[in-house]
């Protein structure tokens, strides 16, 4: 219950102004945050030309240090997917002439490994800021950015489309306009789902890591200082001790930025569940719970949130008489029809070019191979996430529907999804070489190692919004056992299975480039499939079959969306209404 009126003495204008010893507990550690943001941000900006050798040393000493970039480029590529996110789940679930094109739009971005955007991305950036450093740790932030952001968008135009029946009816009668409806509904409603997939998206940067920290330009290799980095040249140099640490000092980074960033948000969150009583057991913070006896902060907070209510006003809708019915317009069909023709027209123009690159420069047999290796691919991905479905829904559905336990696996799961596959090729290339073990078969789970926890961060998150009173509602009618799943577990957590499946399925895709094809010291492991092709032509410089490879994945993935996930999709946008 909302407290309306109290009966406490207001204490006086200077002890609420004047710092409390929760002031001073808070100091210390926002300045060194401070502190270290700064020192890093300085150190990202400085001169550099390209071809000049950035050294990264394997002593472990200066492990902090790469961290600390590390963890600035992740934190500043997640602030901007945040933004591409709320852009474009606002647009897409908004306007459905827009979300024709933006969806399949969606399903390309997540299948373009990040190699080929780092090799769109670099020399742009590198001539946006010439003779500067900061050319490349732009680059390197949009690789890391393109690991995470279509997750995010994903989940939340998810949670836009599934709103709840009551909720959007109390929205009209409140007559909220577009701008005050995302603020104070859908993005509340979508909040817990999208900090679990922001945390996600995190581990998916830690993924990549190597990839976007080590770049290659204009046949030049750049190192920037980071863990991702230290790690290239850890396994170029066969150093095992150097990859234990690089392990520890990730483990070191995901468990403060889960205590001092993720753990906070997650606390806070509790309060957008929908639901009208209290679950037995919330997440807790002890970095929220002194916050929240800080004088200094509750005046900030107090101060951002009048400012937040201010904003929301400037769109406010005035009453113009009609009904609310009556003020709700339907598309005008003509331009609907435009729409349709202008997308159709750009499918065929894209038709067009992609035949004349393949006669001209590729050649048709070619195609079909690289179609047959897609094959192999699309059997791998499918067979893994229906199995990685298998062990992680229920588990998921557990851990979600006991906070208590699932503030202790938070951690664990971040690491876990964070850790990067090569770290693992040493052990499989050890193991497969000595047991003579065929890599068509026993490479395929490094496919969905990393990809997995899209399904296990997603059903968490769906699992953890199942209101209070639906759980007493269904121990009350008696259901236990696979009716109590049939009826409530699996149809409530179904919208969220299905985003972490559909992002799952993208990035298993993109991880396929790594899996396929692994190597250690002068030991390399080939599968047949797209990803292990797409890798070699990379290697070989051959950027025509590069493209007719990423363009194949691109097509697989599309097509796999269109008429599989999205029918799915439908379906669950249905249950969750």
């Amino acid at each position: 219950m909302f407290e309306l009126f109290s009966t406490r003495t207001r204490p006086s204008s200077s002890s609420r102004s004047s710092p409390n010893r929760w002031d001073w507990a808070l100091l210390p550690l926002v300045l060194v945050v401070l502190a270290a943001m700064a020192y890093g941000a300085s150190q990202m900006s400085r001169p550099f030309a390209v071809g000049e050798e950035l050294p990264i040393s394997l002593d472990p000493i200066y492990l902090p240090y790469y961290l600390l970039r590390t963890i600035l480029r992740m934190f500043t590529a997640l602030a901007f997917s945040l933004l591409f996110s709320f852009i474009f789940a606002a647009i897409a679930a908004k306007f459905r002439t827009a979300e024709k094109a933006m969806i399949p739009m969606l399903d390309i971005l997540q299948s373009v490994p990040i190699l080929g955007f780092q090799a769109i991305a670099i020399a742009p950036f590198i001539a946006l800021f010439p003779g500067n450093l900061l050319g490349v740790e732009c680059a390197a932030i949009f690789a890391i950015f393109t690991s995470q952001a279509w997750n995010m968008a994903f989940s939340l135009y998810q949670s836009m489309r599934t709103v709840p029946a009551e909720l959007n009816e109390a929205a009209r009668v409140f007559r909220l306009s577009g701008w005050q409806r995302f603020w104070r509904l859908e993005l509340p409603y979508a909040t817990p789902g999208l900090l679990w997939n922001m945390m996600m998206s995190m581990s998916g940067g830690w993924f990549f890591l190597v990839a976007a920290e080590a770049i290659s330009v204009a046949g030049q290799d750049i190192k920037l200082p980071g863990i991702g980095s230290y790690i290239a040249v850890a396994i170029d140099a066969e150093n095992g001790r150097a990859i234990a640490w690089a392990i520890g000092a990730m483990m070191a980074g995901i468990l403060l930025y889960d205590q001092l960033f993720f753990r906070p948000l997650l606390a806070w969150a509790d309060k957008f569940r929908f639901e009208e009583s209290q679950a037995d057991v919330a997440q807790q913070s002890w970095l929220l719970d002194w916050t929240r006896r800080s004088r200094w902060m509750q005046a900030l907070s107090n101060m951002f949130w009048a400012q937040m209510r201010r904003a929301l006003g400037w769109f406010s809708v005035s009453y113009d008489g009609t009904s609310i019915r009556a003020r709700a317009k339907a598309p005008d069909p003509r331009w609907t029809r435009v729409w349709d023709a202008l997308l159709a027209a750009g499918a065929l123009l894209a038709t067009y070019k992609l035949v004349v690159f393949v006669h001209a420069e590729v050649g048709w047999s070619e195609v079909l191979h690289v179609i047959g290796l897609g094959g192999i691919t699309l059997v791998r991905v499918m067979v893994l996430i229906g199995l990685a479905s298998l062990i992680w829904v229920p588990i998921a559905v557990w851990i979600g529907l006991r906070p208590k336990y699932s503030q202790r696996v938070q951690a664990v799961a971040q690491f876990l999804a964070a850790f990067p596959v090569n770290l693992l090729f040493p052990a499989v290339v050890f193991v497969m070489v000595a047991l003579k073990l065929n890599p068509n078969i026993w490479l395929s789970p490094l496919i969905i190692f990393g990809t997995q926890w899209y399904i296990l961060f997603n059903v968490v998150a769906g699992a953890s919004t199942i209101p209070n009173e639906l759980r007493l509602a269904a121990s009350n009618l008696g259901l236990k056992g696979w009716l109590l799943w049939r009826r409530v577990y699996l149809p409530a957590v179904f919208p969220s299975f299905i985003t972490g499946a559909i992002t799952a399925s993208g990035g298993s895709w993109n991880a396929s480039i790594v899996a396929e094809y692994v190597s250690w010291g002068n030991t390399s492991l080939v599968a047949d499939g797209l990803g292990s092709y797409i890798k070699q032509m990379t290697e070989q410089g051959d950027f025509h079959r590069i493209a007719l490879g990423i363009g194949v994945m691109s097509i697989f993935v599309m097509l796999l969306n269109r008429f599989f996930w999205r029918k799915l999709y439908l379906l669950a946008e249905d249950r969750g209404r």
